[in-house]
């Protein structure tokens, strides 16, 4: 859910029917969802063809044309339902659109004003409302949080015995704390308690939140931490948590399409977008149920986040603070740790000024980035396990349009991952060739097995065992890239060659566990 633990995400190709319907669809959510323009029709309008149209062509190497993509043709490989777009200029949301449709299979086509969750991001809107307790005395910086915190207490241990968990490390991931995201739960299941989650207990499906690092020493992605955060308002305000949040945050930005509901009520379940596994399916009941909803809650519009971008790139300069002062928001907009503000995470280099979050669901996935002073920004959501991999082509195009001062290379999955749905498992591997030899540092052991994997998932074996082969020979001390290799051959009913290389797996790695067992499984068919 977070960005330093982006999934596997499967690269899977539509059927023809398919591609067929999405074009259909697009153009009718083009016309559904106008722009939403602040300057002339028809310059804006230019402005979003050139957009959508001027993604930079991929070179493929010697003797291959260069991939020539626009956004259609990157939603229809990525099999992304609906994306949505806020792009600002000027500290102004300059024009918001959407394409595509809401549930995979379906024919809503999707509008601006489509709800999508907003997975992570929800910690930086979260966290403005904290820091609205801290402005009005209910709340401190860094002051230990069981001070205020009634309904639970972080459990003192010999990490917390000179260091506190305050609120400040609690935003800059720095508290020391277990359970970096959430899963959610599926539409029908048991919901549980936040103490429940606090401590682990069914029917939380994840582990105890607990600190296990002195505080303050180092920086630790957490949203565990952020749910105590979430309890913290609560205990303070007396008031449960969408709320006080709507009271506080998004009303006063007037972010009225937004909602830490969860469930989400009819009312706003009916905008909804539908959540999207990496294959094309939808996730089973729409959509995950996050009782976690300061850490991964929000259901909003990139518009909404587009507003929420501004107000804080407003109030840094003392022109907005609907919610924090000045004062409070440029201390927001500081360094705690390494390149972490508070909840948000923050330029470096040539970009001081950017800052920004992403986010990811199951089944969704959004990004916002913002820039304090230029005023200038995008928002982008996708209703999909994929919204990432599409994003950084949309934001780079965006960012040619608006003269941005920013640069971003593709994740080298996604990037292979995308040739091999368009031309071809040889193509990247030609691909990952040229890779290696410009850009070394950006690859690593596991490139290779994601690729394999997101080919494997679309039933094309012998190409994914085409790309496990290459693996192996670039790894060849790897214990994963043997075990990897003998599932696509048990995929492929190739059961010795199978044994062959997870016996080599177990012979690197003894205690691997997967290889044991499938060892064991494929000896009994013999």
């Amino acid at each position: 859910m977070q960005p330093h633990s982006r999934i596997l995400r499967a690269f899977l190709l539509t059927t023809a029917s398919r591609l067929i319907i999405i074009a259909v669809l697009v153009a009718a959510s083009s016309a559904a969802s106008a722009p939403q323009s602040n300057s002339d029709d028809t310059q804006v309008s230019a402005q979003v063809q050139r957009v959508e149209n001027g993604i930079t062509p991929i070179p493929l190497g010697a003797n291959q044309p260069p991939l020539q993509l626009n956004l259609q043709k990157l939603m229809e490989l990525y099999k992304v339902p609906a994306v949505s777009i806020a792009v600002i200029d000027n500290f102004k949301i300059a024009w918001a659109k959407a394409y595509g449709i809401t549930d995979a299979g379906g024919a809503t086509p999707a509008t601006a004003r489509t709800l999508f969750q907003a997975g992570s991001i929800s910690k930086t809107v979260a966290a403005t409302g904290a820091l609205w307790l801290v402005e009005h005395g209910k709340l401190s910086l860094d002051e230990d949080v069981n001070q205020k915190l009634v309904t639970w207490k972080v459990p003192e241990n010999e990490f917390t015995k000179d260091q506190k968990v305050t609120l400040r490390r609690l935003q800059s991931h720095s508290a020391g704390l277990t359970v970096h995201g959430f899963p959610g739960y599926a539409v029908g299941e048991p919901i549980p308690t936040l103490v429940q989650i606090f401590n682990g207990e069914k029917p939380a499906n994840t582990a105890p939140i607990r600190v296990d690092v002195v505080p303050g020493t180092m920086f630790r992605y957490s949203g565990g931490g952020v749910t105590i955060e979430q309890q913290l308002m609560m205990d303070v305000t007396g008031k449960q948590f969408p709320q006080f949040m709507r009271e506080t945050v998004l009303d006063k930005i007037g972010m009225t399409d937004s909602s830490f509901e969860q469930p989400l009520p009819p009312d706003r379940a009916k905008f909804a977008a539908s959540g999207t596994l990496g294959d094309g399916k939808v996730v089973p009941g729409k959509w995950h149920i996050y009782p976690e909803m300061a850490a991964a809650g929000l259901w909003t519009t990139p518009t909404d986040l587009g507003k929420f971008g501004i107000e804080i790139a407003l109030s840094k300069q003392g022109k907005a603070n609907h919610v924090l002062s000045q004062a409070m928001t440029r201390q927001m907009l500081t360094p705690q740790i390494d390149h972490v503000g508070l909840a948000f995470f923050l330029g470096e280099g040539n970009n001081p000024e950017e800052f920004g979050h992403d986010g990811d669901d199951d089944g969704f996935q959004a990004d916002l980035i913002m820039f304090a002073d230029s005023g200038k920004g995008v928002a982008v959501m996708a209703n999909s396990d994929n919204g990432h991999a599409l994003a950084q082509f949309l934001v780079q195009s965006v960012a040619k349009e608006y003269g941005w001062n920013y640069t971003s290379q593709p994740n080298p999955v996604d990037l292979l991952g995308l040739i091999a749905s368009a031309r071809g498992a040889q193509i990247a591997m030609q691909k990952y060739a040229d890779l290696k030899s410009s850009s070394p540092k950006d690859l690593d052991e596991n490139t290779l097995i994601q690729l394999a994997y997101g080919i494997l998932f679309t039933g094309k074996v012998e190409d994914a065992i085409q790309v496990f082969k290459l693996e192996v020979q670039e790894y060849p001390k790897y214990w994963n890239a043997y075990d990897s290799l003998g599932e696509a051959y048990m995929d492929a009913k190739q059961n010795d060659l199978a044994i062959q290389n997870y016996e080599m797996s177990i012979t690197l790695k003894p205690d691997n566990q997967n290889g044991i067992d499938m060892l064991k499984k494929l000896k009994q068919q013999k």
